[in-house]
């Protein structure tokens, strides 16, 4: 389960939005407006089975709307709990910290970790992404696990800037 269905267990709603059984499905910007702000469902650049121009051409989008959209107050970073950075996982992170944005990184598949392991794996991701606990959350959108304090997280970070 990706981001579609992350944001179907964030809002409560089935079909918000579409999803697909391949990653990497999302191409266009998907703007969803909340009660108190938006949230915008970007293209993946992981898992991805796409060409290289394709990729190139999300990360131009990604670049301008980091660095030219005023109105953006964070970004909530998806990143599968199960793997280590990638390079491009790497090369976003370098891209987020030269814009300068709040960002949260959400820790998605906890279903996939055994209970036990769940606190060891997300103080590892932690680490490598050079980020305290507050900034790292680990979420299942498969049992549910995380998606309430997912959701406290964003409406408190959208209370923090005024937009609510």
């Amino acid at each position: 389960m990706g981001k579609s269905s992350l944001l179907n267990a964030l809002v409560g709603r089935r079909a918000l939005a579409r999803v697909s059984s391949t990653p990497g499905k999302t191409q266009l910007l998907n703007v969803y407006r909340l009660p108190t702000f938006y949230l915008i469902d970007l293209p993946g650049y992981g898992f991805a089975q796409t060409s290289q121009a394709a990729r190139r051409e999300y990360r131009a989008l990604l670049e301008a709307l980091l660095t030219t959209r005023t109105t953006l107050t964070g970004v909530v970073w998806l990143l599968d709990v199960r793997h280590p950075l990638s390079a491009d996982d790497q090369d976003f992170q370098t891209l987020l910290a030269d814009a300068g944005r709040s960002v949260l990184a959400v820790l998605t598949k906890a279903d996939k970790i055994v209970r036990s392991k769940q606190k060891a794996t997300v103080a590892a991701r932690a680490r490598e992404l050079g980020m305290g606990p507050a900034e790292v959350q680990l979420v299942s959108a498969e049992t549910g696990l995380g998606i309430s304090d997912l959701g406290e997280s964003l409406l408190a970070a959208a209370n923090e800037t005024g937009d609510a």
